[in-house]
């Protein structure tokens, strides 16, 4: 893949310095004084609304695509049903939990998050695994991916990330040289993209991948009682991924293979099955493990999960644009007894996602059919475009003596004790190589050479040599077999790999 070529970067030694540089700004021309971590209340406490520079690139993010989704355009999506192993009550406040057997409605989009509405599902890349849960006390969106981590840790970095990702806006072509110049800058990102280039990131099928939700979130019970959760779908058919070979024969045959294939096996009777588990760990234990457990570039390792029930998906829609196209998931759709966590990630996406959505399908969506909850809507919203209600009231305010909408006082977040200041610096306890040398090491040797050969297939585009040996200095520091074999592959000099560790 052939490219303009970059006049904007000199190499000198191992630095890629350029040629003039300009103080980063806000759209009103104001300068930013971080444009690597969000502002927070304290080292754990939760991202501030004032950080107008974050709300800023996220808002310009999620209003960039017309009407495609900017991330996730490439969906299937299917209806089934989630039945609960137990009463979990003692944990959670959440419905689906709440008796053995209670089943709830669901509905699953499966996709693609970097590549755009028709492109081949043979494409590399993060699948998207966002369930929505239809329950009395409303709609509970997780939203998650098909690998338990992610690329970034700061929603400071999303735009910045999928912008690397996306097509180069002079040619309109997908280069490993951009997005490994961002990566090269970003050691986080280490774990993640060791996951994503073994054959995980090419699945054989839908049906044949796990979910992850990434992020840590609450669970609340009765008395107030906070657990932190990780969620997993475990997917009863297996997990199968495609090999390198396979993922060519694949795209001269059917390139849309994983939706034909859900489709099929759904009309057919076969209908697909994932568990559900959940880890958990008190605030303490939390805080206790030795990297940051609300880092979403990391895994809890060695926490003993719990199963909680089963999903069945049983019937496709009937119209692709009306449900997979027009459903709209957030991870800031939460029901009583499950709250957000301090992730900082997270905490970005609580707003992206609801935001994009509200852009992309007007402030009315959840008036449509396959995003309206089963709990009844009751609230002073009126007006907007494709409003379909019809409300007989001049009350569009609270408080009133004409109409009175209690509040429910159990549904209240639950009270959280933050200490420290104001600050807009790195999370602890980075340990950025550390899970990725992990993973690595529980590959079969067949995986760590498929991994080797994808991940240096992408590599070997790379032009800049002080990118490639950065990239291959991270992997080397997860684990020194994964970085020399690498090195070898993409003829990068080992010493001046360990050279640029030491600088």
């Amino acid at each position: 893949m052939k490219i303009a070529k970059n006049i904007l970067f000199i190499s000198i030694g191992l630095a890629c310095l350029p040629l003039y540089a300009k103080t980063i700004t806000q759209d009103n021309g104001a300068p930013v004084g971080d444009n690597q971590n969000s502002i927070t209340a304290g080292d754990t406490g939760s991202v501030l609304l004032q950080d107008v520079h974050l709300i800023q690139k996220l808002q310009r993010f999620a209003r960039e695509r017309i009407p495609e989704r900017v991330v996730h355009a490439r969906g299937t999506g299917a209806h089934g049903e989630f039945i609960s192993d137990g009463n979990f009550n003692d944990l959670t406040m959440a419905e689906p939990f709440g008796a053995k057997n209670k089943i709830t409605p669901v509905f699953v989009r499966f996709s693609s998050v970097v590549h755009s509405k028709g492109s081949p599902e043979t494409l590399r890349d993060p699948r998207g695994f966002a369930t929505k849960f239809y329950t009395k006390k409303g709609n509970w969106d997780l939203v998650g991916n098909s690998l338990p981590v992610f690329f970034i840790r700061d929603a400071m970095k999303f735009p910045d990330m999928v912008h690397s990702l996306k097509p180069s806006p002079i040619t309109n072509l997908q280069d490993p040289n951009r997005f490994f110049d961002f990566f090269s800058l970003q050691p986080s990102s280490t774990h993640m993209l060791t996951q994503l280039y073994t054959n995980k990131g090419t699945p054989e099928s839908y049906r044949t991948m796990d979910g992850f939700g990434v992020h840590a979130y609450k669970w609340i019970n009765k008395k107030g009682e906070v657990k932190y959760v990780k969620f997993q779908w475990k997917s009863q058919q297996g997990v199968k991924n495609l090999r390198p070979k396979e993922v060519i024969e694949m795209q001269s045959k059917d390139f849309n293979h994983m939706t034909k294939d859900l489709y099929t096996q759904i009309k057919a009777g076969k209908y697909p099955k994932w568990d559900l588990y959940v880890k958990i760990l008190s605030p303490s234990e939390l805080n206790n493990l030795g990297y940051n457990g609300l880092d979403a570039t990391k895994q809890w390792l060695n926490v003993p999960e719990q199963k909680v029930g089963t999903m069945i998906l049983n019937r496709v829609p009937d119209n692709f644009f009306l449900d997979t196209e027009q459903s709209a998931f957030a991870p800031s759709n939460l029901i009583p007894g499950i709250e957000p966590s301090e992730d900082r990630l997270l905490q970005g996406r609580l707003f992206a996602y609801a935001d994009t959505q509200l852009y992309r399908l007007g402030v009315n969506l959840f008036q449509l059919p396959i995003n309206r909850p089963l709990a009844e809507v009751n609230n002073y919203n009126q007006e907007g475009a494709s409003n379909n209600t019809m409300i007989k009231s001049d009350v569009n305010y609270e408080p009133s003596r004409k109409i009175k909408l209690i509040e429910d006082k159990s549904s209240k977040a639950v009270e959280t004790i933050i200490s420290g200041t104001v600050q807009q610096k790195k999370i602890g306890k980075e340990r950025d190589f550390y899970q990725a040398g992990i993973f690595y090491r529980s590959l079969t040797k067949e995986d760590k050479n498929d991994l080797i050969t994808n991940l240096g297939g992408d590599l070997n585009q790379v032009r800049n040599k002080d990118i490639k040996t950065k990239m291959v200095s991270y992997f080397y520091q997860a684990d020194k077999e994964y970085g020399t074999r690498l090195a070898k592959q993409v003829n990068v000099s080992l010493k001046e790999v360990i050279k640029s560790i030491k600088q």
